[in-house]
């Protein structure tokens, strides 16, 4: 079984009861523990383990911590549901040698999955996923009873403690926020967010109302990806409390999603340029902005503007995470289109709370609605209009529309002429106005991604609709 074991952009996800069962979270669990004793050789590993709100999930985060103790680690495993970010904070700021988080992140309901955190405090990159998947199947898995470990005491049930919320008290400034006037609606999508936005700004004049914050696995018949097409519930309480902004988290709470005062999608394009632009103008912060292949044109265009470095790395945040490690690319700000943003003042990983947070604090300070905003920003750096679709193709189907367009590029599509194709991750037609078009394959599940930005709403519909027309014909 261990040949469905595949690491993707994040981490190791599957269906639960398919290819995720016990006997592979043992499986991939003793290839991260034999990984680990091959970089820690002088003291005992030490290793926190963190679950998300998903069917089991804090079933396979014991047996993941059994695993972990029957290879001698020293394992601290939280008594309740945590935000990934919370586990990558606990890494970095106990120097472990990693930490695990059991959660699909913003997958279907039926899926569930396996994050690494690596002991810098972010998501594992390229390099160390190759290293672990090579373990895989090495040897088989050895484990402990979770009653014989804390007996022993090498498996400890903790409680999340205060060291999260003082380290984010120290950048943003909770006060200013709370004694601002209006109402806040936070969306934790059912997801293991739950009340923790709530937390960090109420006992001020900021009305803070949480809505869908309860535990349910099946996260009311939505994926908990904060997309548009998952956030009714939150636009319609913006609308019915006149509210001034809506914040929202996916399953775990490391991606970040936004509506504005009338209940309109900010998308994360407009996100990453917001919390670019506060980070320069009102922190005056400088230093390199990096972007997946699938974010905005916009992000580019303020970058240069800044004078500041641009990387461009393909999709997934773990790209963007070894930019960040590197202190030669005096790194700033990264994100990626679904929802993962990184800055220099947090820990080096994405997360939806501290982003959210954030994220308020620009709206604020720049005295603008969100909605007046954006508009502030696409006067400054030109107007952008983005939609994702994610198309249900066959693998193979998909991966020859990919191929077509970066062999055979079309000199014109839906009318529009085309300059170029890239093709750092998937195929991207790029138009004479810098419009795009970017054709996607899933590599483990038969879904194709089709991204589009373009200069007006009216284009950008043609474009994606007849990329959408093609990929399903």
């Amino acid at each position: 079984m261990t040949s469905i074991i595949k690491f993707g952009t994040d981490g190791w996800r599957a269906r639960i009861a398919e290819d995720y069962t016990y006997e592979n979270v043992e499986i991939v669990t003793q290839a991260l523990a034999d990984y680990i004793k091959t970089q820690n050789t002088t003291s005992t590993p030490k290793v926190i383990v963190g679950y998300d709100r998903r069917f089991l999930s804090e079933h396979f985060a014991a047996r993941t911590a059994e695993v972990l103790a029957g290879n001698g680690f020293i394992v601290d495993l939280f008594n309740q549901d945590v935000p990934t970010p919370i586990v990558s904070f606990e890494v970095k700021k106990r120097g472990l040698d990693g930490g695990v988080v059991i959660t699909a992140s913003h997958n279907p309901p039926d899926f569930n999955g396996y994050k690494f955190k690596a002991p810098f405090g972010g998501a594992a990159t390229p390099e160390i996923t190759a290293l672990i998947e090579a373990e895989i199947g090495k040897n088989p898995p050895v484990k402990i009873s979770l009653a014989e470990g804390q007996a022993k005491g090498v498996i400890n049930v903790i409680e999340p403690n205060d060291d999260y919320r003082k380290h984010v008290a120290s950048i943003i400034d909770l006060n200013r926020l709370k004694n601002a006037e209006g109402i806040v609606i936070a969306d934790p999508m059912h997801g293991t967010g739950g009340r923790w936005i709530e937390s960090f700004l109420s006992g001020g004049k900021l009305q803070v109302e949480t809505i869908r914050a309860n535990r349910d696995p099946l996260f009311g018949g939505v994926f908990p990806e904060p997309m548009p097409q998952h956030l009714g519930a939150l636009s319609q309480a913006i609308r019915e409390r006149g509210a001034l902004i809506g914040l929202a988290t996916d399953g775990d709470a490391d991606r970040v999603g936004a509506m504005d005062e009338n209940g309109e999608y900010i998308n994360t394009h407009q996100i990453l340029a917001i919390l670019l632009l506060h980070l320069v103008r009102n922190k005056g912060l400088k230093g390199s902005v990096v972007r997946t292949f699938s974010q905005s044109v916009i992000v580019r265009r303020m970058a240069e503007s800044f004078g500041f470095r641009l990387f461009e790395v393909p999709i997934g945040f773990k790209h963007i995470g070894a930019i960040m490690l590197d202190p030669a690319n005096d790194f700033l700000v990264g994100g990626e289109e679904s929802g993962g943003i990184g800055t220099s003042i947090h820990i080096p990983e994405r997360d939806g709370v501290f982003n959210c947070l954030l994220l308020l604090e620009a709206v604020l300070q720049s005295g603008l609605k969100p909605s007046e905003l954006v508009r502030a920003i696409w006067k400054e750096f030109g107007e952008f209009h983005f939609e994702r679709r994610d198309l249900h193709v066959p693998i193979a189907k998909g991966q020859q529309l990919v191929e077509t367009m970066r062999e055979n590029t079309p000199s014109e599509f839906a009318g529009c002429k085309v300059e170029k194709v890239a093709t750092l991750d998937g195929s991207k037609l790029i138009f004479d106005d810098e419009s795009w078009i970017l054709f996607r394959q899933s590599g483990t599940e038969p879904i194709l991604r089709v991204y589009c930005e373009a200069t007006s709403i009216e284009k950008m519909t043609k474009l994606i609709d007849e990329g959408e027309r093609l990929a399903v014909e």
